[in-house]
């Protein structure tokens, strides 16, 4: 079983579980949060275990930081939804693993009394198929907001559009991998190697 929860990436000077908005689940010792190593200019990464995190905390932690930050909501290691948002209120997001969010993600035909026949009928495939394209036409978009956004935070980055469309139709067994692997394709710098 992989890891279900959320990475947030932030820029800051302090631990990001300083921010505010983390005031009442900082001093609980069964909160499982850890930083991961920081990158170059203050970027930080905060692994929190599912249930810690909403959506709107992310707003909240711009203001804290006045910097853009983003969230990835990862399920079971295996798809991940990551949203950005900038001090000025530009919002962008993108799937990691997309093949794997067409289909977790997929709702079941209303008309299906089991689940199990519905994950194994030729309709589950097309409309399994039909999620994958949607996704894959979202990608060139999500693709410039995310180069646009990476700008706004003030990294100065020579990545070309078609490389982070690429990244974001590739397909790893980790989406905490995807993930940092994204704000490397960025060119946010990168942490140092321990």
């Amino acid at each position: 079983m992989g890891f279900s929860g959320h990475l947030v990436f932030a820029r800051s000077q302090r631990p990001l579980l300083e921010a505010p908005l983390f005031t009442d689940i900082a001093p609980e010792p069964h909160v499982e949060a850890h930083e991961w190593p920081s990158r170059p200019g203050g970027w930080r990464t905060l692994q929190l275990k599912n249930g810690i995190w909403e959506y709107e905390m992310l707003s909240g932690l711009v203001e804290w930081t006045g910097a853009p930050a983003c969230v990835a909501h990862v399920t079971d290691s295996s798809t991940a939804l990551v949203t950005g948002l900038s001090p000025e209120g530009h919002h962008w997001h993108a799937w990691l693993n997309p093949d794997n969010a067409a289909s977790t993600f997929l709702r079941t035909a209303a008309d299906v009394g089991d689940e199990n026949v519905w994950i194994n009928s030729p309709e589950f495939e097309a409309a399994v198929a039909r999620k994958r394209a949607e996704l894959d036409a979202e990608v060139p978009t999500n693709a410039e907001l995310a180069l646009a956004w990476a700008t706004a935070a003030g990294v100065r980055t020579t990545a070309e559009q078609h490389h982070i469309e690429e990244l974001l139709r590739t397909h790893s067994t980790f989406a905490e991998d995807l993930f940092a692997s994204l704000l490397d394709e960025l060119d946010f710098p990168e942490a140092p190697r321990s």
